[in-house]
């Protein structure tokens, strides 16, 4: 069984939370998805979007393991104008203090006319403009985009994850999910 997700912000890519002091936050547990499925890949609390999950470990692997290089695409909202030269080093690559990390794909967007509100608004500051930026990246680690995003002088406000390999958010709204009834192909 494979499960497209749209996670809503400030769910934890998990389905428990023992661990937090302030108590439990929201987990994919609240979001009522069938028994026995885990995420393939994460995405950070403060992120959203696409989050494919299975039952099935082998499907796990090859849509989130590093050899498989599948390609995520990532719509970011940034503290800035992104200059050519800007989304020029994401693409050749920038230094993260876990090695040299680059994007396939680096180019201002229009700002999305079909993303919903965000439960806890993005904050807005009069004197600095921001702006949107399309990322497509073959690898995933942690809080990678933001740190690509921030070593280029571009700090990210907003994060969403709209496509892994063939499948998209397709109009899931933050919270739903479907299953997906093609297996996904062999990259």
């Amino acid at each position: 069984m494979l499960i497209a997700c749209n996670k809503p912000y400030g769910v934890l890519c998990q389905f428990t939370d023992e661990r937090h002091a302030g108590g439990p936050r929201p987990t994919l547990a609240t979001l009522g998805l069938p028994p026995g499925v885990y995420p393939a890949g994460r995405l950070d609390r403060d992120s959203e979007g696409l989050l494919l999950l299975s039952d099935d470990g082998s499907l796990i692997a090859r849509i989130s393991g590093p050899k498989f290089k599948w390609p995520k695409t990532y719509h970011v909202q940034v503290e800035g104008q992104p200059a050519a030269q800007q989304l020029a080093r994401l693409r050749s690559g920038v230094r993260l203090n876990d090695g040299p990390a680059r994007a396939l794909r680096a180019e201002a967007v229009p700002a999305p006319d079909w993303l919903w509100p965000r439960e806890a608004p993005v904050r807005v500051r009069t004197t600095v403009p921001d702006a949107w930026i399309e990322l497509v990246l073959d690898e995933g680690r942690n809080r990678q985009v933001r740190r690509m995003t921030a070593a280029v002088g571009l700090p990210t406000l907003r994060l969403v994850r709209t496509a892994i390999g063939p499948y998209s958010l397709d109009g899931l709204a933050p919270g739903q999910w479907c299953r997906l009834a093609t297996p996904p192909p062999r990259p």
